[in-house]
């Protein structure tokens, strides 16, 4: 019975392997391999041994530097009086943990300004291409868009008395040749 339950099971990792998806997948976990003598400290965003800094998940997995003689001293000091403890020996146990603090998570970046700034080209760029395409590209506009044309068609639509009831010649005198209010 057990020799059959292995043979099953091998079968099934088989076809997992056979699954492109999966070999992403089992490619790209590492384990403990790629974090070096770094500390594991909690589960972190997504159950990886991963740091990230983020505000929504402050407690990353490991810690942000790997330990060395010097931060080994520190947390054995760290076990004792916090109070014995100097502002230097804080700041450096906080920064073997994390490396960047809230407010330095917050703080604005300044990207702001290459995004105004790609914008604004962007928008440039699109009125060379406007102005290139109209100059050799569109025909010429029609003559019929002329003021002095549009003037001589509103004289003609005027005198054969185009839709006098409610179109555009209802509104002008014809008595007094001019509009009315």
């Amino acid at each position: 019975m057990a020799g059959l339950i292995s043979t099953v099971s091998q079968r099934g990792i088989l076809q997992m392997l056979k699954d492109p998806m999966m070999l992403k997948h089992i490619a790209a976990f590492h384990g403990r391999a790629r974090i070096g003598d770094r500390d594991v400290v909690g589960f972190g965003m997504n159950g990886e041994y991963t740091y990230i800094d983020r505000v929504d998940y402050p407690m990353p997995a490991i810690r942000f530097r790997e330990n060395t003689a010097e931060s080994k001293a520190l947390r054995e000091k760290e076990k004792g009086d916090w109070k014995k403890l100097t502002l230097e020996e804080k700041k450096a146990l906080y920064r073997h943990s994390f490396c960047l603090t809230f407010a330095e998570q917050r703080a604005p970046t300044g990207d702001w300004k290459y995004h105004i700034g790609g914008t604004l080209a962007f928008v440039g760029l699109m009125f060379w291409g406007y102005y290139l395409l109209k100059k050799f590209v569109y025909p010429p506009m029609p003559y019929s868009i002329n003021p002095e044309h549009q003037a001589k068609m509103l004289e003609a639509m005027i005198q054969l008395r185009v839709d006098p009831i409610d179109g555009l010649t209802s509104t002008y005198d014809y008595e007094n040749n001019k509009w009315k209010n």
